[in-house]
């Protein structure tokens, strides 16, 4: 196992999941519940959520062959994918700061999809089991490492919030999100690539 690129493959998921950008929105629609049932909420939505992505992790091969979707155009399609989800992280809409609350806890919707099982996350998970299918694996690996990153800091949400606020928070996800630009460029950069060599 290549373990550099395993560790690589996780981070780039946690960034792509995005747990600390989505502390905020976790705690704003859990809020009118108590301490104990917030916990078990977040861990069946991450649970969920972890079932899902693997699913597409899994079938990936099936469902792009079903499609006729070739790899480059996957890669360009992620890229730019990426590339809008990571500006979202660095200039944030009024619109994703909204306190959106609901009257019982969720179920699948938000929390599991799409705050952790997003279409960015899907995406790069296509492009993993599309581009190395024999790795399936270590993608797992990688997607569970990001999973279980993404799970403490949810878990621990309402501390993480009393010790770094609200700005220090958004400045956060504002450093991941230049880190998801570089990521998504490459990406963007690899689809152009593939396609003018498969001419």
């Amino acid at each position: 196992m290549n373990w550099i690129e395993i560790s690589s493959a996780a981070v780039t998921l946690f960034l792509v999941m995005d747990p600390i950008g989505n502390v905020p929105i976790f705690n704003a629609i859990l809020s009118n519940l108590d301490e104990k049932r917030r916990t078990r909420v977040v861990a069946r939505e991450l649970l969920i959520a972890l079932f899902i992505l693997l699913s597409f992790l899994l079938a990936g091969n099936a469902i792009l062959a079903f499609l006729g979707l070739s790899q480059s155009s996957l890669n360009i399609a992620g890229g730019v994918l990426l590339f809008i989800i990571s500006l979202r992280m660095i200039f944030p809409s009024a619109q994703n700061n909204d306190d959106e609350k609901v009257e019982d806890d969720p179920f699948i919707v938000p929390l599991a999809v799409p705050l952790t099982a997003g279409p960015s996350t899907i995406a790069v998970l296509l492009l993993l089991s599309s581009n190395q299918p024999d790795r399936m694996i270590e993608w797992s690996l990688a997607l569970i490492m990001a999973w279980l990153g993404a799970t403490v800091i949810l878990l621990s949400s309402p501390a993480l919030l009393k010790i770094i606020g609200k700005r220090g928070s958004r400045a956060l996800e504002r450093l991941m999100g230049m880190v998801l630009v570089i990521l998504a460029t490459q990406m963007l950069l690899n689809g152009i690539r593939d396609f003018i060599e498969s001419l």
